[in-house]
C-alpha cells in the first residue's frame, strides 16, 4: 500500500489552472466549429443553443480561473486566503458585541 503524497494547496491549485486551461481551450474549439448548413429548424435551433451555452461556460471558467490565479498568488506572496474580510454579516452584527 502506496503513501498518498501530501496535500499542498499551491500545488493542487497550480494543477486545477492547469486543468482549466485544456477546457478553456477544448470549450474555445467547440465554439469555433462551424454549424452545419444543411440543418434547420428545432435542429439548428439546438445547435446555436448549445454554442451559446459553451460560450457562457467558458466565460464562468475564465472568471473561474482568475479567481483562483488571485487565491495562488496571495498563497505564494506568504498570505493566507482567510485574510479575506468577511462583510456577510450586518452592521448591527458587527457592533452586537
Amino acid at each position: 500500500m502506496g503513501r498518498k503524497r501530501q496535500f499542498n494547496t499551491a500545488n493542487e491549485m497550480q494543477d486545477f489552472l492547469e486543468a482549466m486551461e485544456t477546457a478553456i481551450r477544448t470549450m474555445v474549439q467547440e465554439i469555433q466549429k462551424p454549424v452545419d448548413p444543411d440543418i434547420s429548424g428545432s435542429a439548428r435551433k439546438a445547435e446555436l443553443q448549445s454554442i451559446k451555452q459553451t460560450a457562457q461556460d467558458c466565460r464562468d471558467m475564465f472568471r473561474m480561473r482568475m479567481e483562483v490565479e488571485n487565491m495562488l498568488s496571495e498563497i505564494r506572496d506568504g498570505g493566507d486566503m482567510e485574510d479575506i474580510k468577511d462583510f456577510s454579516a450586518g452592521f448591527a452584527e458587527q457592533f452586537s458585541k
